[in-house]
């Protein structure tokens, strides 16, 4: 695992946290809880496909076919 990955995680919390301060105080409510479960999916997506290489890696270790 690359440290990008954290940073990328990093940056979009930090791009998500200032939509939605900007979408509250605009009186968006909504627009800014669908920005921040659009980010929540686009990190767990990310974190899924490491999750799915790490069990691909630990079945070809224990040659588990």
């Amino acid at each position: 695992m690359s440290i990008d990955l954290v940073f990328k995680i990093a940056a979009i919390g930090i791009l998500i946290s200032v939509l939605n301060q900007v979408l509250t105080r605009a009186g968006r409510e909504e627009m800014a809880m669908m920005t921040s479960l659009a980010g929540l999916v686009i990190v767990l997506l990310m974190v899924i496909d490491l999750i799915s290489q790490l069990f691909t890696t630990v079945k070809s270790i224990f040659q588990l076919y």
